[in-house]
């Protein structure tokens, strides 16, 4: 029976051991993210990258094409150092895309301080909803419905709006998003400490994801309420 219970209690070491460890390399690959990312900004910036302007609903599909297939790559290779790369690389890309919303948030004369804004209150959501799922230790799988649900409304909403162009839709969809992948941190968090999610490429992809909707649409959310042009 001693014995019954010290292979029980090693298990249990072993598994908390594991999880902290993908969730230690899921930090560190998420922060490494971060450099591409801006990286790829501040190229998009520079060079003034507008992917198929004119064209937004050919370039949101195109968008969708490029991101899926990066995200596929990731997934296949999630077990070696090609899947590190892919995802770098990946994040190089979504830096690039973000350049369009950060040349419109510089075109405010408080652009730098409403992105600076964005950025932190991302950071501060992000510090948050990790700090309740690693703190609680709660299983937050059963939100995985209801939030694929939302966010799939989200993105039809968005395609829509595409063609409606109505402001009022626009804002309803920033902040309908932000709440929902706020809840997504708390999601993907808990999945990596309750063990449902083992491997932090694809933990890191799955945060790395919802921190960039979330920080666009604070961002759209902010520069409807504070943009100043003067």
């Amino acid at each position: 029976m001693q014995t019954d219970f010290q292979v029980a209690g090693q298990s249990s070491q072993e598994f908390a051991l594991q999880q902290n460890r993908v969730l230690r390399n899921t930090y560190m690959l998420l922060a490494l993210s971060m450099i591409p990312t801006v990286l790829g900004a501040l190229v998009g910036v520079q060079l003034n990258f507008s992917f198929m302007a004119g064209s937004p609903f050919i370039s949101f599909i195109l968008f969708l094409g490029i991101a899926w297939g990066f995200m596929w790559g990731i997934e296949k290779n999630k077990d070696s150092g090609l899947g590190v790369a892919l995802l770098l690389g990946f994040t190089f890309f979504m830096g690039l895309m973000l350049s369009r919303i950060l040349q419109v948030a510089l075109g405010f004369s408080n652009g730098t301080s409403m992105i600076a804004m964005a950025a932190t209150g991302t950071g501060a959501i992000f510090f948050t909803m990790a700090t309740v799922a690693t703190v609680s230790k709660r299983d937050f799988s059963n939100m995985g419905k209801f939030l694929l649900i939302g966010m799939i409304l989200v993105l039809l909403a968005g395609v829509a709006n595409i063609f409606f162009q109505i402001p009022a839709l626009s804002l309803a969809i920033s902040a309908a998003a932000v709440m929902i992948f706020s809840a997504y941190i708390l999601y993907d968090i808990s999945r990596i400490v309750q063990g449902g999610e083992t491997n932090y490429v694809s933990a890191t992809l799955s945060v790395y994801l919802d921190l960039y909707n979330v920080f666009v649409s604070l961002l759209n959310l902010i520069m409807a309420f504070t943009g100043n042009r003067d």
